[in-house]
């Protein structure tokens, strides 16, 4: 069943609440041009979250035809976001964030839902190096390579230096192939902002396909600026960061929670998945998959979805709201996407071979639940051409509890996709049905 929230909070809050409008279905806002039902404020926005319960023994998410999905290791601590490396070794950053300061009754509220919506494991705060030698799709080996990190979630490696994003900072570790452990201390590049709030914690990382640069997502530090404008100082935006130096800019701003930050090959052009706001109904508003522009601003907060007006930003900006970019594609409103990969190699079938997939997370603020499950996006000439389809579905179970929760995303070197997921513990293989796991190694995709 769907929790709700404690009896004596729903008490006191319920009166003040309003009720929304129906939900429409999510599917008609999947795509570039989705509808936008009208607005609707709420004093207390309406909250529906699924309880965590993890797999059961043999339990595993269901893949769509033509895909089979088994598990490449358990039992992880809260595993958040997937780097694999040239020699086939996968990275885990098993993090959590930390835990906001309560300003208002809301967030006590809040802070229960988003308990009972993840795992009870205490996150690790490290990076877990997996290691499938004998190539048969499960990894017999698995190691500590950096521990007692700082929530860390984005990774990249350039050449022989691993980058970690952690909550607060990019920090350069030396790596050699093979590693299966990083003993010396890491050197910090850049500071990112974190502070005392630190609302979205999760800190995205990529690399320029030449490797000069990093970039880096940084989302801001609340819904819509309610904790005030001076907090939201370089957030909400995508860092540019010179590798060498640590000098950096900001490359794209409005962009509220830009997480899954990757290269797509054919034009190597840079794109990411957005979070988008809260508390404007079922609804509103749609999170988004988008290339990312040089010197573009998005929206956020002042707009949404190129120039629809959000009236509760004070003092308003229309000069930034007519300069506002149209995002390129819906994946309808409150399904959390926190991964993003492209397609590479010949480990899936010929269908999931030119396109993007992108991991849900899910919704906690609508009734039907929405997300909780990894989409397809087919590309053609770097740009999204179809419906987005699901692919590994099965987190949700029939009475709507959750035993997993998608959040980042890799393809691994035989081209199979993986799937990290916090809720349940576990880094998910999904391949061809029947086919072999072994294969010559495909290029890896930062």
């Amino acid at each position: 069943m769907i929790r709700r929230v404690p009896l004596l909070a729903a008490g006191v809050l319920l009166p003040l609440a309003a009720c929304g409008p129906d939900p429409i279905d999510p599917q008609t806002q999947v795509g570039p041009n989705p509808p936008l039902p009208d607005l609707h404020q709420y004093l207390l926005q309406p909250m529906h979250v699924s309880s965590a319960v993890g797999w059961k023994d043999g339990e595993t998410p269901e893949g769509a035809s033509g895909l089979q999905v088994k598990a490449l290791a358990t039992g992880l601590k809260n595993p958040r976001s997937l780097l694999v490396l040239p020699n086939g070794d996968v990275l885990v950053a098993e993090s959590g964030g930390p835990t906001p300061p309560i300003n208002r009754p809301k967030e006590i509220i809040m802070g229960w839902l988003e308990r009972k919506s993840h795992s009870a494991e205490t996150p690790g705060q490290r990076i877990t190096l997996l290691r499938d030698a004998d190539g048969d799709g499960v990894a017999e080996q698995r190691t500590v390579l950096l521990d007692k990190q700082n929530a860390p979630f984005g990774m990249v490696l350039v050449g022989g230096d691993l980058y970690v994003a952690e909550t607060d900072a990019v920090v350069r570790y030396p790596y050699k192939s093979g590693d299966t452990a990083i003993t010396e201390p890491g050197v910090k590049l850049v500071d990112l902002p974190a502070g005392r709030i630190n609302h979205h914690w999760t800190k995205s990382l990529t690399a320029s396909p030449d490797g000069s640069k990093l970039y880096a997502g940084v989302g801001s530090n609340s819904n819509i600026t309610e904790n005030g404008l001076d907090e939201e100082k370089d957030r909400a935006a995508i860092w540019e960061i010179d590798r060498t130096s640590g000098a950096h800019r900001l490359y794209a701003t409005g962009l509220r929670n830009p997480n899954g930050l990757t290269v797509e090959p054919q034009t190597e052009t840079l794109w990411c998945v957005v979070n988008e706001r809260d508390e404007l109904g079922p609804d509103l508003v749609p999170d988004y998959m988008t290339s990312v522009k040089d010197g573009g601003f998005y929206g956020w907060p002042y707009s949404y979805w190129g120039n629809h007006v959000d009236p509760r930003v004070m003092p308003q900006r229309p000069d930034l709201v007519a300069a506002a970019l149209m995002p390129d594609y819906a994946l309808s409103s409150h399904v959390a996407p926190l991964g993003m990969t492209f397609s590479s190699g010949a480990g899936l079938p010929q269908a999931y071979r030119a396109g993007a997939f992108v991991g849900e997370h899910g919704s906690w603020n609508r009734e039907p639940l929405n997300g909780y499950k990894v989409v397809y996006i087919p590309f053609e000439n770097g740009r999204p051409a179809g419906k987005a389809q699901d692919v590994v579905t099965g987190f949700l179970t029939d009475d709507g509890h959750a035993r997993g929760r998608p959040v980042g995303l890799a393809m691994d070197g035989h081209g199979a996709l993986l799937i990290a997921d916090d809720a349940g513990g576990a880094v998910w293989r999904v391949t061809a049905s029947g086919s072999q796991t072994r294969a010559e190694p495909a290029p890896i995709v930062r």
